[in-house]
């Protein structure tokens, strides 16, 4: 009865079954994987963040380049403020609004972006304090260069003039006539009664949405498992009901399993040939 299992076609049914069943399971071990180490890096970042607001200051020079050690460390710099400008879409406490952001201006020429606090509301350069005047020293959480569209940074383009979607050095380059530094801080307390910005994490260490991704291809791996066996039991019980039909003679001819059918084949095959030739006899 289970002789069909050693038909062409059955070999390929069980071929494609016993590659795709480990196949699909390490593609969902590894989307698992990542999910995984997504989690890792928020808790290392998070923990990290915390101390680094323990530790004291340290001058800007020693943390740079920034990365996923330095991010949310205690750097000072002194500077003066020059160039200021507004960064719109950003939220706190579920609120839409601005942040304040003022070129600090050090010694060596390059400038610090320095955001000096969140205001609710729609940007308004009126709104935004004033910078100190004259040289001052500023100490925050040093944070990385953002990339639009990450992060919840916006990613249009054509800004306002005085305005900017995000805090990089290859956008604000565009908009000085200075270097700038490929990293910015946010002051621990808000200048001039704005509140002060938060520590966010580096990209892709946060539980955002690239991490939900890789739990919901998990999930769809392991689902297909799941149905590449569901339909390899289903195909089997098919046939051997149609095997069963066949023995009683209930199953119609296009129905019938694949060894009875190339067994029928066969015979009128060879039954045809019989014909042909008693044919030929008669013509003669």
């Amino acid at each position: 009865m289970y002789r069909f299992l050693l038909t062409p076609r059955w070999w390929g049914i069980n071929v494609f079954v016993v590659l795709a069943i480990p196949f699909c399971i390490f593609m969902g071990s590894w989307q698992l994987g990542r999910f995984e180490d997504r989690v890792q890096d928020h808790e290392t970042a998070t923990t990290r963040q915390e101390s680094g607001r323990r530790e004291a200051a340290r001058p800007l020079t020693e943390l740079l380049p920034v990365d996923k050690a330095t991010v949310g460390k205690q750097a000072t710099v002194t500077g003066r403020y020059d160039d200021q400008f507004l960064v719109p879409e950003r939220k706190l406490d579920d609120r839409t609004g601005f942040y304040v952001l003022t070129l600090l201006r050090t010694d060596g020429g390059e400038a610090l972006p320095v955001v000096r606090g969140w205001l609710p509301g729609e940007p308004d350069p009126a709104r935004a304090p004033a910078p100190p005047a004259g040289q001052v020293t500023v100490t925050g959480s040093l944070q990385a260069a953002e990339s639009p569209g990450s992060n919840g940074v916006s990613g249009r383009s054509g800004w306002p003039d005085g305005q900017t979607g995000s805090i990089s050095a290859a956008t604000l380059l565009n908009l000085v006539p200075y270097d700038v530094y490929d990293a910015w801080v946010t002051l621990n307390e808000g200048d001039s009664g704005m509140r002060a910005v938060p520590v966010s994490a580096p990209q892709n260490t946060g539980l955002d949405l690239k991490a939900f991704q890789n739990l919901g291809y998990t999930a769809e791996w392991f689902a297909f498992v799941g149905f590449v066996i569901f339909m390899w039991f289903r195909l089997l019980r098919r046939e051997l009901e149609l095997a069963r039909d066949a023995e009683l003679g209930l199953a119609p001819e296009d129905e019938q399993p694949d060894e009875r059918r190339d067994g029928q084949n066969g015979e009128s095959g060879g039954s045809g040939d019989k014909a042909d030739g008693a044919k030929a006899g008669l013509v003669s």
